[in-house]
């Protein structure tokens, strides 16, 4: 799995060094950040499912975000 870089301190999958420590990871467009998603056991579950496209970093909650070509 590669290297996740977290700054949310009081996160249950925070560790030592700024790293998330989570199996699995949910990245979304920001007009769905409010969206109460679920995911058990690394898995998504229901709407979790779906797939959006993004134009540029600023309309994900991905600051790693690049556009493919």
């Amino acid at each position: 799995m590669p290297t996740v870089k977290c700054n949310v301190s009081n996160c249950n999958y925070w560790a030592e060094g700024n790293n998330c420590s989570a199996d699995a990871i949910l990245v979304e467009i920001d007009s769905h950040a409010e969206h109460p998603y679920k995911i058990q056991g690394g898995e998504l579950e229901g709407e979790a499912k779906h797939k959006d496209e993004a134009d540029k970093t600023a309309e994900t909650c991905c600051h790693t975000f690049e556009l493919k070509h």
